[in-house]
């Protein structure tokens, strides 16, 4: 590895890791079955799409990681702030409590409860607000899903009304 520091090989790992997450993510589109029904742009397109830049990503990863890595900069910094254990444990409850709402609730309950607790962990402080920001984002993503694109993501409770 040419101008290779000592503390390169994680970098190394990183990016050879996020290739083959790419390489993942094209293995699985692949594996998508078609119908004869898609004429051009079918179910596969996005999914290679995203496996091919994340494999770019990877790639360009693993050739910094071969000129001496990136994450010497991040330990040369004198002061780093301490982690922000709320912020994280809030984006944590907020991917949680998606999960955990999706299936019984909804997409629309699930995404706007995950917006208001994402939105805290990024320092808001006005959860009304948020509330309403993350029902209109919702609602909007899955009418546009389901009435547009016919693609059912789970109405849940609001099954009969939408």
């Amino acid at each position: 590895m040419n101008g290779e520091r000592p503390g390169a090989m994680p970098d190394l790992v990183v990016g050879v890791f996020v290739v083959l997450l790419g390489l993942l993510c094209l293995w699985q589109a692949w594996a998508i079955p078609v119908t004869p029904l898609y004429a051009q742009v079918g179910p596969k397109f996005m999914p290679y799409v995203v496996g091919t830049l994340v494999c770019a990503v990877g790639i360009g990863l693993v050739g910094v990681a071969l000129r001496g890595g990136w994450s010497h900069t991040i330990e040369e910094v004198e002061h780093l702030p301490p982690t922000n254990w709320r912020a994280l444990g809030l984006l944590g409850a907020g991917l949680v409590a998606n999960l955990v709402l999706i299936g019984t609730l909804g997409f629309v309950f699930a995404a706007t409860a995950q917006f208001v607790l994402v939105a805290a962990s990024f320092g808001s402080r006005h959860p009304i607000r948020d509330l309403a920001i993350g029902i209109a984002v919702s609602l909007g993503a899955y009418l546009a899903f389901d009435k547009l694109l016919g693609v059912n993501i789970g109405a849940g409770i609001l099954e009969g009304i939408l």
